[in-house]
């Protein structure tokens, strides 16, 4: 972006902010039961709108943010009942109605944020409705049958009796939204796939000035990450025993047992780690092994804000922001075999990297500060473009007395003549 383009950008945006707060706003949010990227996308919302209220269908204080805990945490219907904290994932087929139920005439904007059900709200015609998509649900599109072969016997046939209209309801509630925001090109594409509509792409915050970049890196590879099926976390391990190559895998999950099972002795399992100890890892490991297919994925920007490349499937939104032979490296087909060329690949052109130069290109483009600026900016366009919209309605509602006038007069001397009625067309 040229420096005059994004001195004007910079200003709109300042603007924007300064506007948007003087707005009452409502924030749709899934769920709040833990503090994952979802959840800090939304915490980032609601630097620009401070005054925002939150909604959502079930909320736990103790798992979620001060910074979240501070604003008005409305609950749906679903936290009323049974269980509702540990099997909100049963009650799915109730929370379109549950969202319907919430009452939004008294606000000027809303905003919804979508992974679970989230923008099948109804917004009153005069107030406009964004939606920042993490990802459609993904249990109910493109890894359903994934979710449906890992469920026991009752929740599979749960999963065959309900989600086709579930998948209705998804595809007709997007209707109800003006704006799509999505947080990664592959997003943006399972959105025009699912519910054929078009969305702005938005890249979402990640914390990238609390890492710094060291050109001294060790001799291990990193893997960090939750550990369940897709992230895939089996074929890191699998890859480095083949090649005999330490690597240290940080996170935990229910796969833990069945991946230490296939580790050799190369592998090193840290669990979850404090913060600092994170950073420190992925200011010193040699790359960054990434074999999940993600929506966006905020770890493998992490590990660049502290330099360290990334070798990443070839698929999902590692696209936007690994740049082959500058930032990372990709393997094409998501197997070890693959991830193993690549890695020996990697090794033959691992010192032209430069930790300096992936730590600037994470902190130019997936900044907190940058994210506001343009979600800020997405919403003021929003906001003109649906009064533009109701605005011209208006004028046109406005001439219908005349039309119906007109119509009526030419009724009534139709029938003083006895001539047939006329129909006009619309």
């Amino acid at each position: 972006m040229a420096a005059r383009d994004m001195n004007e950008f910079l200003s709109v945006a300042a603007t924007a902010r300064r506007d948007l707060k003087d707005l009452k706003v409502a924030v749709i949010h899934y769920w709040l039961l833990n503090m994952r990227g979802g959840e800090k996308v939304l915490e980032s919302i609601l630097e620009i709108f401070p005054q925002a209220d939150i909604y959502t269908h079930v909320y736990n204080p103790k798992k979620v943010s001060e910074a979240i805990r501070s604003h008005s945490v409305k609950t749906t219907l679903i936290s009323k009942l049974p269980f509702a904290r540990r099997a909100y994932q049963m009650y799915l087929p109730l929370m379109p109605v549950a969202l319907e139920q919430i009452d939004l005439s008294q606000y000027d904007l809303v905003i919804s944020s979508e992974a679970g059900p989230s923008k099948g709200v109804i917004v009153p015609p005069d107030t406009p409705h964004i939606c920042y998509v993490h990802s459609p649900m993904r249990y109910i599109w493109d890894q359903y049958h994934v979710y449906r072969n890992q469920a026991g016997r009752v929740k599979r046939y749960a999963m065959y009796a309900l989600m086709s209209s579930i998948r209705q309801w998804d595809v007709t509630s997007a209707a109800r939204v003006d704006q799509f925001v999505a947080n990664s090109n592959a997003v943006a594409d399972r959105i025009y796939r699912y519910w054929h509509r078009t969305a702005d792409v938005v890249a979402p915050p990640v914390d990238v000035e609390r890492f710094s970049a060291s050109e001294k890196r060790d001799d291990f590879y990193l893997h960090v990450g939750e550990f369940v099926p897709y992230k895939r976390v089996d074929l890191a391990i699998e890859a480095c025993n083949a090649l005999k190559r330490r690597l240290i895998v940080i996170g935990n999950g229910p796969e833990i047992n069945a991946l230490k099972a296939i580790a050799g002795p190369t592998i090193e399992f840290l669990g979850r780690v404090p913060d600092d100890i994170l950073a420190e890892h992925y200011s010193r490991c040699k790359a960054l092994l990434f074999p999940a297919e993600e929506d966006f994925g905020i770890v493998p920007v992490e590990a660049m804000a502290a330099g360290a490349p990334v070798i990443a499937f070839g698929k999902g939104g590692a696209k936007d922001y690994v740049r082959e032979g500058r930032t990372g490296m990709f393997f094409r087909q998501q197997t070890a075999e693959s991830l193993i060329e690549t890695i020996v690949k990697f090794e033959t052109v691992q010192d032209q990297f430069n930790a300096a130069a992936i730590a600037d290109f994470a902190r130019r483009n997936f900044s907190k500060d940058l994210f506001k600026q343009k979600f800020a900016t997405a919403v003021m366009r929003t906001i003109e473009q649906h009064h533009r919209r109701t605005h011209a309605g208006a004028e046109r509602l406005s001439q219908m007395p005349h039309l119906a006038r007109d119509y009526a007069l030419e009724s009534y001397a139709s029938a003083e003549r006895g001539a047939p009625r006329v129909e006009k067309g619309g």
